[in-house]
This record gives structure tokens, C-alpha cells and sequence, in this order.
């Protein structure tokens, strides 16, 4: 049995920041960001907001499409790596908030890649026959981790949430395969240092800027760039297709050249390729559903479409998923 995908949504926050509004405050300009990362704009979240409230809105959204109770939800997969706290959950917020009286859930930490991580532990749970709808969200309000003083990342990411909720099928469609990965070693290459058990908040790690998300842009561009065309390439290869059987390529919004890479690569043509990072920037664990709830709203995916998601993150995580669409 198969886990297919019945609802999607995506909720960013109202506030904008252009490129524009960063040349104020860092030594940058709009044609440097839009020529090396394809990014004109980004959402940002207001003092009010955290993740646990884009995910609900997101959450909200996909039961209204659904037609369904909260109630009828059993697991909450929450993909983030800025929750609200350490503890409760994010997911548990977001239960709280929707009145999901009868769920479980948690927050998984995959980075980039926690989206894919969240569908294919929640396709497992579906598959194993004892759940029938698992909300799958990810989210990430990367402004509250961004020192806006360092021009090589506060450029590059925004704030924003998507999900979408599984459930069974026995046609054939659905999440068909995946590929995921992990590798340690490059932890130091982009990572938050700060706030853990590792390093605890003191008055020295805040001076320090060590709370915010900090990382070696050119060794993650070249780790990023070969990391998600392999594994694309793989899971192609390993289910006997090219790219001209892919309806359309879903990849991690990081960075527009690293997008074309992938796509060259695996000769997936550009009109079959979904890019929205020069919206959204890069919305970490919510850039996959954003742009896949988008491509949905536009009609981009159709009945019967072969869908490649690919994405590359800290820790490193990376992989790639193929689903065969087939709505509700």
C-alpha cells in the first residue's frame, strides 16, 4: 500500500524584503543576489510570528481543502530546524491549535532536506497499515536565525511553511521511491553553533554571534550542486527513467545555479523545472511543499504526472523522492 498526497497548502508571511532593503543594510546590491542566487525578494516573518503559526495556517488550510475534522488526523510531522522551543514540539503546538484531539506527532530535524524526510517517515506510517492521514509539514522562519550584518546568508533566506496531508492508496500512485542521505562530516560547513547542549545560551555565545546560522558558501555550493544531481540521477536511473518522463522537477530552492545544475544533469528541460526562490528565497524546510503547492494551484501537475523532488541541506542531508500524482 502506498501513501499518496490528497491536500497541499503554503503559508508565508505578509511582510516583503527585497534585495533593495538589503542594501541597506549589508554591503550588497540587487544585481549581486539576482545574478548568484536567482533571488529578488524574500517573506519575512513579523515579531508576532513563529513557526508553530505559519504551520497551523498551513495546517488549517490543508483540512479546508480536504473536507475533513482535525479530529480525523492521527500523526503531525513537524520538519523544521527553527521550532518554536525545544520543548513542547512544534507539532504539539500546532496539534493544540487545530484541535487534532485524537493525534500524535513530532518535529524532525532534516534541515533542506526535513521535508523529504517528514513524506517518507509519513508515508511509512501509512503504509504500515495502522494510519490512515498523517499532516506532513514543513516550516522555517529563518529570520529568526539570521545575522543581517553577514551578507553571504542573510541574503538568502526567507520564512515560510507547507505541507500536506498523506493517506493510503492501492493504485499505484503515490510516493513511489525515494533516496535519502546523510554525511556528518559536513556539519561544520553549515550549522548553527550556538544554543544546544553543545554550547548553551550565555552572555558570551550571543556576543559572539554564535545563534545564528552560519556556513562556508562555497564548499555547501559544491557539496550541494553534486549531492542533489547524483541522488536525482539515481532515482531515475534505479526506476528505468529519463528526463523526458518527468512531468515536472520539484528541487530544494537554495540557489537558482545549483538548480540548473541538477536539472542539466539529469536532462530534465527547463520548462518541466519548478523555481519560485526568486519569491521566496530560500524557505529552508518549507521550499519543496511551498513550490509544490504552487505548481498544484496553477495546474502544473496533473493526473498521472511523474514528480522528482530533490533537495540538499545541512547536516549534510540530501536525497530525492519520485511520486506518481493522482488527486483525491
Amino acid at each position: 500500500m502506498n501513501a499518496k498526497i490528497t491536500s497541499t497548502a503554503h503559508y508565508v508571511p505578509e511582510r516583503v524584503m527585497t534585495n533593495f532593503e538589503l542594501e541597506k543594510l549589508v554591503e550588497t546590491s540587487d544585481e549581486w543576489i539576482r545574478t548568484r542566487t536567482g533571488i529578488s525578494q524574500r517573506h519575512i516573518a513579523a515579531e508576532n510570528e513563529a513557526s508553530s503559526d505559519l504551520s497551523t495556517r498551513v495546517a488549517e488550510q490543508l483540512l479546508k481543502k480536504r473536507g475533513i475534522s482535525a479530529e480525523e488526523i492521527d500523526i503531525i510531522i513537524v520538519a523544521t530546524v527553527t521550532p518554536d522551543h525545544f520543548a513542547p514540539s512544534t507539532a504539539a503546538l500546532v496539534q493544540n491549535n487545530i484541535g487534532a484531539s485524537n493525534a500524535w506527532g513530532f518535529d524532525l530535524s532534516g534541515a533542506c532536506t526535513g521535508y523529504l524526510y517528514g513524506l517518507e517517515t509519513g508515508s511509512k506510517f501509512i503504509s504500515c497499515g495502522k494510519y490512515n492521514k498523517v499532516m506532513v509539514i514543513g516550516v522555517d522562519t529563518m529570520s529568526s536565525i539570521l545575522d543581517f550584518t553577514d551578507r553571504d546568508t542573510c541574503v538568502l533566506f526567507g520564512d515560510g511553511a507547507g505541507g500536506a496531508i498523506l493517506e493510503p492508496t492501492e493504485t499505484g500512485a503515490g510516493i513511489l521511491d525515494s533516496i535519502l542521505h546523510m554525511d556528518g562530516a559536513g556539519g561544520g560547513l553549515l550549522h548553527v553553533p550556538g544554543g544546544g547542549s553543545r554550547m548553551p545560551a550565555t552572555i558570551e555565545s550571543v556576543n559572539a554571534k554564535q545563534h545564528y546560522i552560519m556556513q562556508d558558501g562555497k564548499k555547501v555550493f559544491k557539496f550541494a550542486v553534486k549531492g542533489m544531481a547524483d541522488v536525482s540521477e539515481k532515482i531515475m536511473a534505479q526506476n528505468n527513467l529519463t528526463g523526458d518522463n518527468i512531468s515536472v522537477f520539484i528541487p530544494h530552492q537554495a540557489n537558482k545555479r545549483i538548480i540548473d545544475a541538477a536539472a542539466k544533469r539529469c536532462n530534465i528541460s527547463d520548462n518541466k523545472v519548478l523555481i519560485n526562490i526568486d519569491r521566496f528565497g530560500n524557505t529552508t524546510a518549507g521550499t519543496i511543499p511551498i513550490a509544490m503547492n504552487e505548481a498544484i494551484e496553477t495546474g502544473r501537475i496533473k493526473d498521472g504526472d511523474t514528480i522528482l523532488l530533490a533537495a540538499f541541506g545541512a547536516g549534510f542531508t540530501w536525497g530525492s523522492m519520485l511520486l506518481k500524482w493522482e488527486g483525491p
